[in-house]
């Protein structure tokens, strides 16, 4: 069982955050507090946790400080940040603390529980959302280059799947994607998911993750 502690200033968040949780068999949620000085004071008295699941922004101690200070005292404590602030400065900060993952609090249900399933078994998360964020502050202005005829091969994907897998990223709908590229919505839609059967993901989000993963898209 992975036991998380939760660390946010909003009971009602924390209370909806374990009815998500606690339902999934390989989840538990050990504790939850209000602040990083009572987050460090329950690491102090308790069990560890696997993971602490911060907010940034709280009153006593602020997400960023709380994981400097986890860190150095417990070091092998894994510590993801779900937040409403998601700008890119934040972000890294986070991740140059030691923050593992970084989850967005306008995720799905499914991304969310994805996420948290993905660090427990060691791997950094970032949500989509927010990948893509710095992934466009990163890359402005930089020369973009697809070896397309590697990626064709690899993935058995045709030129136009990965128009469309391009257009998806962008947040197009099948509609939108259609009219740009003179298709039925239906054949969009068939594109769609034989993208996701090619690449063996679970849904569009893990899709467009994937193709950035392994330069399908860059």
């Amino acid at each position: 069982m992975y036991k998380i502690l939760l660390v946010d200033d909003h009971t009602l968040v924390r209370n909806g955050l374990r009815l998500i949780l606690e339902p999934h068999k390989q989840l538990s949620i050990i504790g939850e507090v209000g602040d990083g000085f009572l987050a460090l004071e329950f690491l102090d008295k308790n069990e560890l946790p696997d993971l602490i699941l911060t907010d940034i922004k709280m009153e006593e101690m602020d997400g960023i400080t709380m994981i400097h200070k986890v860190k150095a005292k417990y070091p092998d404590l894994d510590i993801a940040v779900l937040s409403m602030v998601e700008d890119n400065s934040t972000v890294s900060d986070a991740f140059r603390a030691g923050a593992i993952g970084f989850l967005s609090k306008n995720s799905d249900y499914d991304e969310l529980v994805a996420g948290i399933v993905q660090i427990s078994q060691g791997k950094r998360y970032i949500s989509m959302e927010i990948g893509l964020s710095l992934l466009d502050h990163f890359q402005l202005n930089r020369p973009i280059y697809i070896d397309k005829e590697a990626i064709f091969h690899r993935y058995d994907i045709s030129e136009r799947e990965l128009k469309v897998l391009e257009l998806i990223s962008h947040g197009f709908t099948n509609a939108e994607i259609a009219d740009q590229i003179f298709l039925s919505k239906r054949t969009v839609e068939g594109h769609r998911q034989q993208l996701i059967d090619k690449t063996k993901t679970k849904n569009t989000a893990d899709l467009v993750r994937f193709a950035f993963q392994n330069k399908l898209l860059q």
